[in-house]
């Protein structure tokens, strides 16, 4: 997993999984702590497990506590599938996709 901080935003390529969760956590939470809104880029997330799932999740949770907000931009196919896959989906919010 290559992150990448630009601003307030997160950008993430490669796989979204258990053993990049540690890094990425750090990654959102210091943003969290610095922006009100943090965009996490996922255009090149090429898969993600059910223990990122929960990490974006648990991460909007706590943005939204403090009154800021989590937005996943650039979900692919596969990324979203998953999402819905999982029954997290309602708890995140997606950037739409342009038509």
């Amino acid at each position: 997993m290559e992150i990448r901080i630009d601003g307030p935003m997160l950008v993430l390529r490669g796989d979204l999984d258990g053993r990049s969760t540690h890094e990425v956590r750090n990654a959102i939470y210091g943003l969290i702590a610095r922006h009100q809104v943090v965009v996490i880029d996922c255009t090149e997330v090429t898969s993600i497990d059910l223990t990122a799932v929960k990490l974006l999740v648990v991460a909007t949770r706590r943005a939204g506590l403090g009154g800021g907000q989590v937005v996943l931009r650039g979900c692919g196919p596969t990324v979203r599938r998953f999402l819905y896959l999982s029954h997290f989906r309602r708890a995140l919010e997606l950037e739409p996709v342009p038509a």
